[in-house]
């Protein structure tokens, strides 16, 4: 009898041990489910920002490259030179010393210039090839003719002797002589295997797919694929219906993210997080897949199973180990992708806090304690938010601040379906030396009170932003001369323009005259020394905050705040007679002097363009006189 009842009560011990097993196990795997569907969210997000900032700084610097060879004036008064081409040696030997100059200067793989009156491809090797309208390897060349942007981005072999037909990425810019006509088309070449690279240790570290994308859904560059197959990404991984919200995605400051359904391999849906990088004219897709995560998590749920039914049925005396052990499996299920999720946060980010955005208060008692360190720990969460950037963040970037993690921003963007928010700013802890700070933002809706709450992660990027900037500023900036980029510079012009319609500014045009024959005559070493003091002369005439640019090769403008018509004459008389004077290397002597074209916003225009235009027909106007002199728009 007693054994009867001991087996009674061990057979439903038993039962219902196994029984809340499962149930708990089921619970436990949809929550262990839930969490690492948000970790893959946040990484992907996070790979998907590092890839792309990574390779907007790669590609900047070869964009303003071909930009500079395809706005050298003396490139294309080469291209114009119709004697030099009677001596055809001789126009290929220099063709090919002005190439063989970039690419020492720089180490790209390719170098490259074509002419659109005899339409012979050139490297820095010299003259390689003729490209025929019939053969389908020069559609390239053709295509950028029609185009009507002034530079593409081509992923295609390199056909030039010597490179085997090596995939590379080519940066194709249209040159143009002073009436708009393209005379021919120049640019560089990086070969597509150092881009590879990149993503491979993105994608082993991340364990994520990375794609680049044109327009029209080809895959440019990938582990495995390059433009040069045309792959459709689309096809190939079974996602057409999200062809058109992937490519009709334009906002480069913020990602799409897409959940597919069961990809075409049967292994799982998948996450995808795209961003647009408009530089390239290219889409990054990060996608990664959940398969193996979900196969993972079955085979621990029945290990778990079989282990706990085995014990019970062997040894059902030791009830209370039996209990101990489930307690423990059921741990391991439900905190080891939590533990490791917040190993891997804790390494990223300084401090970690959370919000209940829809009761407006700090959720958790290390949240509550870091408001009341700052004297906002009886107030609501909005407006602790603004004690605390009173209290710490550096005054331009407390509006920001604010209005991005107000409550009434993120439900709406929540709602939206943007669940990341981002925020890059400056703060101190003492009051007196700032850095920066960058706080990343997950929105959730809690299981457990049904709120809207939202994960804050703070990490100190102070090196990073300051490289960054660094890296930006260099971009932007003319290696020789120190003078803005011409795309910088009409980039910084506009926006001044534009903020100021009504303001009076002058616009200079320097030129530096018979520039050719010195370089001719003594050299490119020599014309390279001028152009630096040439370029020091004039910036001793500015203040700091004018803009200085070089537009091409021996051209530069300045633009600045004038006062009246009076003080412009009175600056361009004083740079000319400056400008004009002999220029030495120690050796050789040569007379320098500016022609000088100026004119004035918003008599002569409101933009760039407008001035630029004025301001160039001024020069000419200089240049007839005679050269070494100015003159202002509008008297002519």
């Amino acid at each position: 009898m007693k054994n009867q009842k001991l087996f009674k009560t061990n057979a439903a011990v038993s039962i219902i041990l196994i029984i809340g097993f499962l149930l708990t196990s089921i619970f436990s795997y949809k929550a262990n489910y839930k969490a690492s569907l948000d970790n893959i969210e946040q990484v992907s997000s996070l790979t998907s920002e590092g890839i792309y900032y990574q390779m907007r700084t790669i590609f900047a610097k070869p964009v303003n490259v071909s930009l500079t060879m395809a706005h050298d004036s003396l490139l294309i008064e080469h291209l114009s030179d119709r004697a030099s081409r009677e001596d055809s040696g001789r126009y290929e030997k220099k063709t090919m010393d002005y190439l063989r100059s970039y690419q020492e200067k720089y180490k790209y793989d390719s170098v490259f210039l074509v002419s659109a009156s005899t339409k012979k491809y050139y490297s820095f090797n010299g003259l390689d090839r003729t490209l025929d309208k019939g053969n389908p390897e020069n559609q390239w060349y053709y295509d950028i003719l029609k185009s009507k942007s002034e530079y593409t981005i081509k992923v295609d072999n390199d056909e030039v002797k010597g490179a085997d037909n090596k995939i590379t990425v080519f940066i194709n810019c249209k040159i143009q002589d002073s009436g708009g006509k393209v005379i021919g088309v120049v640019g560089v070449g990086m070969r597509v295997d150092s881009l590879k690279k990149i993503l491979q240790k993105y994608e082993k570290e991340s364990e994520i797919g990375a794609y680049f994308l044109d327009d029209e859904g080809i895959i440019q560059i990938s582990t495995a694929y390059t433009g040069y197959e045309k792959t459709d990404w689309f096809k190939i991984r079974g996602n057409e219906h999200i062809r058109d919200k992937i490519l009709g995605w334009k906002k480069e400051t913020s990602d799409l993210d897409i959940w597919t359904k069961q990809s075409k391999d049967g292994v799982g849906k998948s996450f995808i997080s795209t961003r647009y990088i408009p530089e390239l004219s290219w889409h990054l897709v990060i996608e990664q897949k959940t398969g193996k995560l979900i196969d993972e998590m079955k085979q621990e749920i029945y290990g778990s199973i079989f282990m706990i039914i085995a014990i019970i049925l062997a040894v059902l005396f030791i009830i209370t180990s039996v209990i101990k052990n489930f307690n423990s499996q059921l741990t391991y299920l439900m905190t080891e992708k939590q533990t490791l999720f917040k190993k891997v946060t804790e390494q990223l980010y300084e401090n970690i806090y959370e919000l209940n955005i829809s009761k407006n208060c700090p959720a958790g008692k290390s949240t509550e304690r870091y408001f009341e360190s700052l004297g906002a720990g009886d107030i609501p969460y909005d407006q602790g938010l603004r004690v605390i950037a009173e209290k710490q963040i550096k005054e331009e970037f407390r509006d920001g601040y604010v209005n991005t993690f107000t409550p009434e921003n993120v439900l709406r963007e929540y709602k939206n379906g943007n669940h990341h928010l981002q925020y890059d700013f400056m703060i101190s802890e003492d009051g007196a030396h700032y850095f920066w700070m960058r706080i990343d933002a997950y929105t959730f809706l809690s299981s457990e009170d049904k709120c809207i709450h939202m994960f804050t992660y703070t990490k100190n990027i102070d090196e990073d932003k300051k490289r960054a900037l660094q890296m930006t500023k260099r971009a932007e900036t003319d290696e020789m001369t120190g003078f803005y980029t011409r795309a910088a510079a009409e980039r910084c012009i506009g926006k001044v323009l534009s903020e100021n319609e009504d303001a009076m500014y002058a616009f200079f045009l320097f030129d530096i005259d018979n520039f050719k024959q010195a370089n001719d005559r003594f050299g490119h070493v020599f014309g390279d020394m001028a152009i630096k003091e040439f370029t020091a002369v004039i910036r001793g005439h500015f203040r700091e905050n004018d803009i200085l640019g070089r537009i091409g090769g021996d051209e530069f403008a300045a633009f600045l705040p004038a006062e009246n018509l009076e003080t412009v004459e009175a600056k361009a008389t004083e740079i000319s007679l400056s400008l004009s004077r002999t220029f030495t290397d120690g050796v050789s002597s040569w007379k320098m002097s500016a022609s000088i074209g100026v004119a004035v916003a918003p008599r002569d225009g409101k933009d760039f363009v407008s001035l630029y235009k004025n301001a160039d027909a001024a020069l000419y106007e200089t240049k007839q006189r005679g050269k070494n002199g100015y003159t202002i728009s509008g008297r002519l």
